[in-house]
């Protein structure tokens, strides 16, 4: 079996991670060509990282994003931009806009062409005609079932075919909606989507009879924090709901996907955290694992039950089954019980390490030195300063045998006595204990009692880590089936 995976990066960091844990080739937004305008995207000199990576993890595809309308300042802005494209290593251009192709094919020859989703490419006779016209692979439409996919694999097989597996679905068609657009001005087709189907809407009726109502065209929408802006609501026949959707999670029937012949599994979510990057390329690159053999389905399943612990919605099979299983709606917000509180970067070699170490020592004999050489009465008053606040004279990180250093960078604070969760690519989660573990300070080797964003430190602990390692911490404002309004 060889199905790719593959995961969404909003950026340089992101992008790391979806290849350390586990992703064969990760898709990409540059500059304002993307439908993910709000992700960070990739600008200036990133691609040198980008490059980089690519050599760090020989073998992993990158895949960028074109799926815009393109109207023609947009196409002119491209061709502007032309050098700054062929900077990356780009394997392939995910486009829905035809306009492009002959576009890409004169500038990019050696890069494939992948249609987007958002082309709503459902059927056979479409993917034949986007075979005639150069594409190697179709991302097809969310709204397509597992039948129609084995369908469409039977008559073209020799084009790739791409389906989404996890990940926020859109109630509109293939994401083509004007919801956002309308009362916001934000259109989604320019890649500015405001999710006006996830805000709190009220529905002004009766609930008893409110599918009465709004077979007559009578009902509306009221959002809470849009106060008489009405957005009306009729239902038909095959009625899609105007409201959140569930999420998709197919990471337990990815057999049955791989027998409809699917080649590439996709995961949504370029806006969505480092964590959910991690957590669910992990779960779905364990889960693939185990379907091809190379480990058991009980050592893939506690990286599969983590998906719990990443913000998720209800989630449901989509289209795959049955599409009335996609009308279901659920709240729209999302919710976790852990914070992603820092990410581990390089092991410090045995130098660097007793570089630190050696800087603590010396600082604790400088202390020392200065404390010997003041008055009596002085140093009694310094003394009770440095016990009053300990912070003022922090101690020496001390040789621990078989303890290691590892540089961090913190992204929320943790504290000296946090109970901390090592996360990474081959361990489900390692909880240590706080005396198990220490924060220093590399500049003078005294340890820290907390740290936060833009803080320079190192973790000192006995726990070996792998590369990619990433440090989380309970939510102490998390409620178990209580989801908060965290996000959308």
């Amino acid at each position: 079996m060889s199905i790719e995976l593959l995961s969404p990066a909003g950026n340089v960091e992101k992008l790391y991670y979806a290849y350390a844990y586990g992703a064969d080739a990760a898709y990409i937004g540059l500059k304002k060509f993307s439908l993910r305008v709000k992700a960070d995207n990739f600008y200036e000199d990133e691609y040198k990282k980008v490059i980089e990576l690519k050599k760090q993890f020989p073998g992993k595809r990158l895949h960028c994003a074109l799926n815009i309308s393109f109207h023609n300042r947009d196409i002119d802005n491209f061709l502007q931009n032309l050098d700054y494209f062929k900077a990356y290593p780009i394997d392939a251009f995910i486009v829905q806009d035809i306009g492009m192709v002959p576009v890409l094919q004169k500038h990019f020859p050696d890069a494939e062409l992948h249609v987007s989703t958002q082309a709503s490419c459902v059927n056979r006779e479409a993917v034949k005609m986007y075979r005639s016209m150069g594409f190697k692979r179709v991302v097809l439409g969310r709204e397509v079932t597992l039948k129609e996919i084995r369908e469409i694999k039977d008559a073209v097989p020799d084009v790739e075919l791409e389906a989404f597996a996890h990940g926020a679905m859109c109630i509109a068609y293939a994401g083509r909606c004007l919801m956002s657009a309308y009362l916001t001005a934000r259109s989604a087709q320019a890649g500015a989507c405001s999710h006006t189907c996830r805000w709190d809407f009220d529905v002004l009726a009766d609930p008893l009879k409110a599918k009465q109502i709004a077979e007559t065209g009578a009902l509306v929408l009221e959002e809470k924090k849009r106060p008489g802006e009405y957005f009306p609501i009729y239902e038909g026949d095959d009625f899609t709901a105007v409201l959140s959707s569930r999420d998709l999670r197919m990471v337990e029937h990815l057999d049955d996907m791989v027998k409809a012949g699917v080649d590439s599994i996709k995961i949504e979510g370029r806006m969505k955290s480092v964590y959910y990057v991690a957590l669910v390329t992990r779960a779905y690159r364990k889960a693939l694992d185990a379907l091809d053999g190379k480990i058991t389905a009980a050592e893939a399943k506690p990286f599969i039950d983590e998906l719990e612990n990443v913000s998720h919605r209800e989630s449901g099979t989509g289209f795959y089954y049955n599409p009335a299983e996609a009308n279901v709606t659920c709240s729209g917000a999302t919710d976790s019980r852990y914070i992603l509180a820092a990410e581990i970067g390089k092991k410090l070699d045995d130098d660097e390490r007793a570089q630190v170490l050696k800087l603590g020592k010396e600082h604790a004999e400088l202390v020392q030195k200065e404390l010997d050489e003041m008055h009596p009465a002085a140093r009694a008053a310094r003394l009770k300063e440095y016990s009053q606040h300990p912070d003022r004279n922090p101690p020496s990180a001390e040789d621990k045998a078989e303890w290691n250093m590892y540089e961090v960078k913190p992204l929320n604070m943790i504290k000296a006595g946090d109970a901390i969760e090592f996360v990474s690519p081959d361990v489900v989660s390692t909880k240590v204990k706080p005396e198990e573990w220490q924060l220093v300070d590399p500049e003078n080797g005294t340890l820290k009692e907390w740290v936060c964003d833009g803080h320079n430190s190192v973790i000192y602990t006995k726990t070996p880590l792998q590369e990619g390692t990433l440090i989380r911490i309970e939510d102490p404002e998390y409620e178990e089936g209580k989801i908060r309004d965290s996000g959308r």
